[in-house]
């Protein structure tokens, strides 16, 4: 279990795919689905349009693009809902997400989705698995038009929410955005290392780590918010 101050811990901002639900569904839809829709329509091999493919998300990854579904659809020439909703029956909250967002709740934190997630894939998601019930503001980072790798977009969201970085514990798969919160100035932070439950943990030195929330609820209880 990661210690964390949860003392010291009034605003919660968590990453969604990978964080609250399971990376599994975006994998197999931009790794193994996508590419075997190309190949279909162009007569190429799987193999060929997935290392295309890769190529260009290497150009574009932690860009705003890399994110975005109408510049994919632009792209590719593809309605990329419709091709997502063919695999959406993959879509899955992780097994100990709801307990982890239901003890923060009940010790009264404020809760934030924040996301690079495009509004449409994060509207697909909420149909699938209701977050928006148990999180009490989902943002989309399209709505500033920058991703949470940039220190702009950090900038715009404490104007926007108006949280205390000295007590905000901010969660994501991903290390690249961690450490841009980091710089930031965000106090608190905590990795994932099992996003995907189809591969591997992973083993994370550079942040406290999680592979499972609800050994982290006892401790959330322990300690809620003073009104101050």
């Amino acid at each position: 279990m990661p210690f964390l101050p949860w003392s010291e811990i009034d605003t919660v901002l968590l990453d969604m795919d990978g964080t609250l639900l399971d990376l599994h569904f975006d994998n197999h839809f931009w790794i193994e689905h996508l590419p075997k829709k190309i190949a279909e329509r162009s007569g190429k091999t799987v193999e060929e349009c997935k290392a295309t493919m890769m190529a260009h998300y290497q150009r574009v990854m932690g860009q705003i693009q890399w994110y975005c579904l109408d510049y994919w659809a632009e792209q590719l020439n593809m309605d990329i809902m419709a091709a997502k909703r063919e695999v959406e029956h993959l879509i899955s909250m992780r097994d100990d997400t709801l307990p982890f967002l239901d003890a923060l709740h009940e010790t009264g934190r404020q809760v934030i989705l924040v996301t690079n997630a495009h509004p449409d894939s994060l509207s697909l998601k909420v149909e699938h698995t209701r977050l928006d019930s148990h999180i009490d503001t989902l943002i989309s980072t399209h709505e500033f038009g920058v991703t949470k790798e940039s220190q702009n977009l950090w900038k715009q969201l404490q104007a926007r929410v108006g949280f205390d970085p000295s007590r905000t514990l901010f969660v994501d798969d991903s290390l690249n955005i961690l450490e841009a919160a980091q710089k930031f100035g965000i106090a608190h932070l905590l990795a994932v290392s099992n996003p995907d439950s189809k591969q591997p943990v992973r083993s994370i030195n550079a942040f406290p780590a999680v592979e499972d929330y609800r050994t982290m609820v006892e401790e959330i209880r322990r300690h809620p918010v003073r009104k101050r």
